[in-house]
């Protein structure tokens, strides 16, 4: 303590953060960690059961693609049937200069090839069976009979939360099978109710209110679709006019340029080719000029001064910002784009989390604050407490911290977490 108490002398910024934020997050994580999430045994022995049947169905349906059984989990067996055996294009290769069989290079194949899509749907389902519906039962408190995760507050390098044994933060979300598991995460019994309060868009909001750009500020103060907004920027449209296909890509870059894409990257995550990607980016920085300055300021910031900070001053430093080697000196480029905004949002919703807490802790509510992912929090409400418990959570996350733009806060109820998101 006393050691690197002393390497925040004259440091105002980041000794507020410690004494606002991290400190006062303490006593909210102890809650939330030993409230614990409960979990219905039942439904996720019957689910890794019709997992179980899915994967041998998956299984039997390659072996005959292949001609012959092997084993799907074997990257070295799937190297001697897609490659030699069927003879498929070789699209990348690994270190070692193998025939890669990750999953970027499944997908690519898929979209020609049956057996790759079989192999990623496969892969995916055995993840589910063995980390979520398998794994899941097993970590149950003997004496709570709920899951009890552990939030580190100190390990990522942009300062949001992470998750460990189990990690709660990676419930899958993007396909209709991974979110099945949510089913599973109840209540304790008929007199709560599950509610989910999720930020809406908040890392564009927080870069629009960075980058300080009027066009993105406008969109989000008149309450406008920001990716049907920006498609109709950059394609010169009317919104009304924009279609799915052009929201899409819209969107896509949106989220994108946060992460510092190229128009290669664009290009693989859409259906445009490199020079439609190549001009979409250009029109993007035409739609919000002051975005593009943002980018640049924020690179040259640190190369100036070797880190990056968050609104609330949140230091990542970036070592490699200056470096020779332009691949290792691209990365420290985008992390320096990207920390500002991710960290941003993650001070933010622990400031929200810290409020929420205390609020609830002076007014003796029974509602239980149940888990955090990252832009998101699972609540456990006594239903007489329902309305106030709404109020309470959507003022606070709301007003956590101001932006130019609104913070806005979705909320859903439902009797498990599926049904609440």
């Amino acid at each position: 303590f006393n050691l690197l108490n002393r390497m925040l002398e004259g440091q105002p910024k980041l000794i507020n953060l410690l004494q606002s934020i991290e400190y006062p997050m303490l006593q909210s994580l102890i809650r939330v960690e030993t409230n614990g999430a409960k979990i219905d045994a039942q439904m996720l022995s019957d689910y890794s059961d019709e997992l179980a049947i899915k994967i041998e169905e998956l299984s039997k349906a390659a072996f005959k693609m292949a001609g012959e059984e092997f084993n799907m989990d074997s990257p070295k067996q799937l190297v001697e049937i897609l490659y030699n055996k069927l003879d498929l294009p070789v699209l990348k290769k690994t270190p070692k200069g193998q025939p890669s069989t990750n999953e970027d290079t499944l997908q690519r194949l898929a979209e020609e090839y049956d057996l790759p899509k079989i192999i990623i749907e496969y892969r995916g389902l055995a993840k589910l069976k063995s980390t979520y519906t398998d794994s899941l039962i097993n970590i149950q408190h003997p004496v709570s009979k709920r899951i009890h995760t552990s939030y580190q507050q100190a390990v990522t390098s942009t300062g949001r939360l992470s998750s460990t044994e189990p990690n709660l933060q990676n419930i899958p979300i993007r396909t209709k099978r991974g979110r099945e598991i949510r089913k599973a995460f109840i209540c304790e019994n008929n007199n709560y109710v599950m509610l989910a309060a999720d930020y809406s868009q908040i890392e564009l909001r927080v870069i629009a209110s960075l980058s300080n750009d009027p066009n993105m500020i406008s969109a989000f103060n008149h309450n406008e679709d920001i990716h049907s907004s920006t498609a109709a920027k950059v394609f010169n449209i009317n919104i009304k006019n924009v279609s799915r296909e052009q929201r899409s890509n819209a969107k896509t870059v949106n989220f994108g340029i946060i992460y510092g894409v190229s128009a290669f990257g664009l290009s693989n995550q859409t259906n445009l080719n490199r020079s439609e990607s190549k001009n979409l980016i250009e029109s993007y920085f035409i739609a919000y000029p002051k975005l593009k300055n943002y980018i640049s300021s924020q690179i040259n910031f640190a190369r100036e001064n070797g880190y990056v900070e968050t609104v609330l001053g949140r230091k990542r430093y970036l070592r490699d910002i200056n470096s020779r080697n332009h691949i290792v000196r691209g990365g420290a480029e985008r992390n320096a784009i990207n920390a500002p905004i991710q960290g941003s949002a993650a001070d933010i919703i622990k400031l929200a989390m810290v409020k929420i807490y205390n609020r609830m802790k002076n007014n003796h509510f029974k509602s239980k604050m149940l888990v955090q992912v990252h832009d998101e929090l699972i609540f456990e409400i006594f239903k007489p407490e329902l309305q106030e418990m709404k109020k309470l959570i959507q003022e606070e996350m709301e007003s956590a911290y101001s932006l130019n733009v609104p913070l806005v806060v979705d909320i859903g109820t439902g009797n498990n977490w599926y049904e609440a998101h």
